[in-house]
């Protein structure tokens, strides 16, 4: 006895409409390349003051590149390290360094006094301008550079000020040129800030 062999299902008249179309739409889904979301942009405008009381924001300083570096003067260890090395880098750069102006930003406005981020800038390069202002213009200029930073209590009053340890590279005109981790040792800190102003 044969057996017959089994019919195959019916493709209807809309499956027959409708598969180009698909099949089209599903090479074009695998062939075409995924939008990336834009990454934030780092930097941007600030409003503080120097601590010889001048008032400054970022269009003071267009024409130069900047070093910027957020950080607290009771800070035990990180900022020290990197306001040294930031001094270090300045001195290898020789004539060139006059290209570069390197800023550190309190983020203890309570504490960094103008009186006390001079002293303590003292001990460090001369060409480190200290900038500090109200809670709410760090908070502002912390945001734009995408800089954490959060107080946190030790008891009896006393607070330390977890935050993120980031150099940021200002171009002149304004625009992000690049991050660097805070422990970048001077003379990479150098070769890297040499590559650019040239």
């Amino acid at each position: 006895m044969r057996t017959r062999p089994l019919a195959r299902p019916q493709r209807t008249a809309r499956w027959r409409r409708l598969a180009p179309a698909a099949a089209c739409a599903l090479a074009l889904s695998s062939a075409a390349p995924r939008a990336q979301p834009a990454a934030p942009a780092i930097g941007g405008h600030f409003a503080l003051t120097t601590t010889d009381g001048r008032e400054v924001t970022d269009a003071t300083y267009l024409g130069k590149w900047l070093l910027v570096y957020f950080g607290y003067t009771s800070c035990p260890d990180v900022c020290p390290t990197v306001l040294n090395e930031m001094g270090s880098a300045l001195d290898q750069l020789g004539g060139e360094a006059a290209k570069v102006q390197p800023i550190f930003v309190t983020v203890d406005p309570v504490r960094d006094t103008a009186k006390t981020m001079a002293e303590y800038l003292s001990s460090f390069d001369p060409r480190i301008v200290g900038l500090r202002g109200t809670a709410e213009q760090i908070e502002a200029a912390a945001k734009s550079y995408h800089v954490y930073y959060r107080a946190r209590s030790l008891g009896g009053g006393e607070y330390t000020v977890d935050h993120s340890s980031y150099l940021y590279l200002i171009k002149p005109d304004g625009g992000f040129a690049e991050l660097l981790a805070g422990d970048v040792p001077g003379h990479k800190l150098a070769d890297e800030l040499r590559r650019l102003v040239r």
